[in-house]
Protein backbone atom coordinates (compact mmCIF):
# COMPACT_ATOMS: atom_id res chain seq x y z
CA UNK A 1 0.00 0.00 0.00
CA UNK A 2 1.86 3.29 -1.20
CA UNK A 3 2.22 6.62 1.35
CA UNK A 4 -1.32 7.99 2.45
CA UNK A 5 -0.44 11.16 4.20
CA UNK A 6 2.16 12.85 6.66
CA UNK A 7 1.05 11.75 9.79
CA UNK A 8 3.52 14.30 12.08
CA UNK A 9 6.39 16.45 11.76
CA UNK A 10 9.35 16.82 14.03
CA UNK A 11 11.25 20.52 14.59
CA UNK A 12 14.64 21.08 16.33
CA UNK A 13 13.80 24.39 18.58
CA UNK A 14 15.56 26.27 20.76
CA UNK A 15 13.02 26.47 23.86
CA UNK A 16 10.54 23.75 24.26
CA UNK A 17 8.12 25.75 26.08
CA UNK A 18 7.91 28.60 23.92
CA UNK A 19 7.43 27.13 20.86
CA UNK A 20 4.83 25.08 23.14
CA UNK A 21 2.72 28.24 23.73
CA UNK A 22 3.38 29.36 20.31
CA UNK A 23 1.75 26.47 18.32
CA UNK A 24 -1.09 26.26 20.67
CA UNK A 25 -1.97 29.84 20.78
CA UNK A 26 -1.16 30.16 17.06
CA UNK A 27 -3.23 27.07 15.70
CA UNK A 28 -4.64 25.51 18.77
CA UNK A 29 -2.08 22.24 19.32
CA UNK A 30 -2.63 20.59 22.27
CA UNK A 31 0.39 19.10 24.35
CA UNK A 32 -0.26 14.90 24.43
CA UNK A 33 2.85 14.25 26.10
CA UNK A 34 6.06 15.83 27.13
CA UNK A 35 9.15 15.17 28.76
CA UNK A 36 12.47 17.79 29.49
CA UNK A 37 13.32 18.75 26.70
CA UNK A 38 10.68 17.29 24.32
CA UNK A 39 6.73 17.89 23.66
CA UNK A 40 4.61 16.09 21.19
CA UNK A 41 1.75 17.92 20.65
CA UNK A 42 -1.82 17.25 18.49
CA UNK A 43 -3.79 19.54 16.43
CA UNK A 44 -7.84 20.01 17.30
CA UNK A 45 -9.70 17.20 15.37
CA UNK A 46 -6.61 15.08 14.59
CA UNK A 47 -6.21 11.38 14.86
CA UNK A 48 -2.67 10.98 14.81
CA UNK A 49 -1.24 10.16 18.28
CA UNK A 50 0.77 13.19 17.52
CA UNK A 51 1.15 16.16 14.50
CA UNK A 52 4.05 17.81 16.08
CA UNK A 53 6.85 16.86 17.86
CA UNK A 54 9.00 19.64 19.31
CA UNK A 55 13.17 18.66 20.48
CA UNK A 56 15.20 21.20 22.63
CA UNK A 57 18.51 22.28 21.41
CA UNK A 58 19.13 25.26 23.10
CA UNK A 59 19.53 29.05 22.80
CA UNK A 60 22.79 28.65 21.56
CA UNK A 61 21.40 27.21 18.02
CA UNK A 62 22.16 28.90 15.00
CA UNK A 63 19.08 29.79 12.72
CA UNK A 64 18.30 27.03 10.27
CA UNK A 65 20.51 28.08 6.85
CA UNK A 66 17.78 25.79 4.74
CA UNK A 67 17.30 27.37 1.52
CA UNK A 68 19.49 29.80 1.88
CA UNK A 69 23.08 28.19 2.22
CA UNK A 70 22.26 24.34 2.93
CA UNK A 71 19.50 22.49 1.92
CA UNK A 72 16.56 20.94 3.91
CA UNK A 73 12.84 21.53 4.37
CA UNK A 74 10.85 24.38 3.30
CA UNK A 75 8.02 24.58 5.12
CA UNK A 76 5.41 22.46 6.89
CA UNK A 77 1.71 22.66 6.02
CA UNK A 78 -1.43 22.07 7.34
CA UNK A 79 -4.84 22.34 6.57
CA UNK A 80 -7.93 24.02 7.71
CA UNK A 81 -11.71 23.14 6.53
CA UNK A 82 -12.97 26.63 6.23
CA UNK A 83 -12.11 29.70 4.92
CA UNK A 84 -13.96 31.24 7.78
CA UNK A 85 -11.00 29.33 10.45
CA UNK A 86 -8.12 30.17 7.47
CA UNK A 87 -9.14 33.93 8.33
CA UNK A 88 -9.53 33.12 12.29
CA UNK A 89 -6.13 31.93 11.80
CA UNK A 90 -5.06 34.72 9.96
CA UNK A 91 -5.85 37.32 12.53
CA UNK A 92 -4.48 35.53 15.24
CA UNK A 93 -0.85 35.17 13.46
CA UNK A 94 -1.22 38.92 12.88
CA UNK A 95 -1.45 39.68 16.36
CA UNK A 96 1.62 37.51 17.26
CA UNK A 97 3.53 39.08 14.47
CA UNK A 98 4.69 35.90 13.20
CA UNK A 99 2.20 35.89 9.91
CA UNK A 100 4.80 37.00 6.50
CA UNK A 101 2.55 36.05 3.27
CA UNK A 102 -0.65 35.14 1.85
CA UNK A 103 -1.13 33.73 -1.39
CA UNK A 104 -3.58 32.30 -3.57
CA UNK A 105 -2.32 29.24 -5.75
CA UNK A 106 -6.32 28.87 -7.19
CA UNK A 107 -6.93 25.67 -6.23
CA UNK A 108 -5.31 26.45 -2.40
CA UNK A 109 -5.66 29.18 -0.52
CA UNK A 110 -2.59 29.43 1.76
CA UNK A 111 -0.94 31.73 4.79
CA UNK A 112 2.33 31.34 5.39
CA UNK A 113 4.04 32.56 9.21
CA UNK A 114 7.19 32.25 10.89
CA UNK A 115 7.23 30.60 14.53
CA UNK A 116 9.88 31.86 17.32
CA UNK A 117 12.39 30.25 16.03
CA UNK A 118 12.17 31.40 12.57
CA UNK A 119 10.80 28.20 10.84
CA UNK A 120 8.18 28.74 8.29
CA UNK A 121 4.77 26.79 8.11
CA UNK A 122 1.85 27.20 6.16
CA UNK A 123 -1.87 27.01 6.74
CA UNK A 124 -3.86 26.37 4.08
CA UNK A 125 -7.60 26.04 2.42
CA UNK A 126 -8.10 23.81 -0.71
CA UNK A 127 -10.85 24.08 -3.19
CA UNK A 128 -13.12 21.68 -3.05
CA UNK A 129 -13.43 19.22 -5.99
CA UNK A 130 -16.66 19.70 -7.24
CA UNK A 131 -16.15 23.54 -7.71
CA UNK A 132 -12.66 22.85 -9.61
CA UNK A 133 -13.54 24.56 -12.55
CA UNK A 134 -11.49 24.99 -15.87
CA UNK A 135 -10.69 28.24 -14.94
CA UNK A 136 -9.55 27.45 -11.35
CA UNK A 137 -7.56 25.18 -13.05
CA UNK A 138 -5.93 27.62 -15.28
CA UNK A 139 -5.35 29.99 -12.35
CA UNK A 140 -2.49 27.64 -11.06
CA UNK A 141 0.12 28.77 -13.53
CA UNK A 142 0.94 31.70 -11.12
CA UNK A 143 0.25 32.95 -8.23
CA UNK A 144 -1.21 35.73 -6.97
CA UNK A 145 -1.83 37.81 -3.46
CA UNK A 146 -4.77 36.45 -1.37
CA UNK A 147 -8.09 37.94 -0.79
CA UNK A 148 -9.88 36.13 2.10
CA UNK A 149 -12.72 38.61 1.85
CA UNK A 150 -13.22 37.98 -1.98
CA UNK A 151 -12.33 34.49 -1.59
CA UNK A 152 -15.39 34.12 1.42
CA UNK A 153 -17.47 35.65 -0.83
CA UNK A 154 -16.70 33.13 -3.17
CA UNK A 155 -16.77 30.16 -1.74
CA UNK A 156 -18.53 31.00 1.34
CA UNK A 157 -17.02 31.02 4.71
CA UNK A 158 -18.44 27.55 6.10
CA UNK A 159 -17.83 25.46 2.69
CA UNK A 160 -15.77 22.64 3.99
CA UNK A 161 -12.39 22.54 1.63
CA UNK A 162 -11.15 19.64 -0.44
CA UNK A 163 -9.20 17.13 1.54
CA UNK A 164 -6.06 16.27 -0.78
CA UNK A 165 -7.35 17.74 -3.76
CA UNK A 166 -5.98 16.26 -6.73
CA UNK A 167 -6.98 17.06 -10.47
Amino acid sequence: MPVQRLNHAVLYVRDVERSVTFYRDALGFQVVMSMPGAAFLQADGSSNDHDLGLFQVGPQAAASEAGRATVGLYHLAWEVDTLQELERIALRLQEMGALVGASDHSTTKALYAKDPDGLEFEVSWLVPAALITDEVLAGRSSIQPLDLAKEIETYGGRTKGGVGVSV
